[in-house]
């Protein structure tokens, strides 16, 4: 399962509590955590969950992230990339569904790459967003947006789940993916 997220915890520990308690959820479930790599943020707390409570955690790092002091030193495995579109596919390779949670540019960059490889058929993977505090309310509220302008089509939208638990998200995460539905073939 690969978890996207802050490399900062945010300023509502609810943020931070979501993210330990995804963490457990992935342990207790027997699912292998797959994330960015590091020890800060929401990410060494998803982290630090999961392997406290026996999980296996693996980190996908770029060399410039290791450069700068924050790649996690406990993980089950430490997989080095040398660019950041090297990182999110190799991130993609090893898991079957993914959870976001809280985070700035860089985790809405990995959720959207990996929601528009599944708009294109590249992968098959649920992208499940887990809204904590209504974080992610904005973000649902302009894909409707850009559906009513016809930007984005009904049934792509769909694409992108919202979950309001850990164990909710994780749920819809291993659910089969949604039907492949090209983008530009009617």
């Amino acid at each position: 399962m690969c978890v996207f997220c802050g490399s900062s915890s945010g300023n509502d520990a609810r943020y931070r509590d979501a993210a330990g308690d995804l963490g457990r959820v992935l342990a207790a479930e027997g699912h292998r955590l797959v994330y960015g790599g590091g020890h800060v943020g929401l990410m060494g707390a998803v982290a630090d969950a999961a392997l406290d409570a026996g999980g296996e955690v693996i980190g996908v790092i770029t060399q410039h992230l290791v450069g700068a002091e924050v790649a996690h030193q406990r993980l089950s495995t430490l997989e080095v990339t040398a660019s950041m579109h090297a990182r999110k596919a190799r991130m993609a390779e090893l898991s079957d569904g993914v959870v976001v949670l809280p985070g700035g540019f860089g985790t809405l960059d990995e959720a959207f790459e990996l929601l528009t490889w599944n708009q294109l058929g590249l992968i098959g993977a649920p992208v499940v967003f887990l809204d904590i505090a209504g974080y992610f309310e904005p973000l649902f509220e302009f894909v409707e947006v850009a559906v009513r302008a016809g930007f984005i089509k009904d049934r792509h939208a769909d694409l992108a789940q919202r979950a309001s638990t850990p164990a909710e998200a994780v749920r819809l995460a291993t659910s089969p993916p949604a039907p492949f539905s090209p983008k530009w073939i009617r």
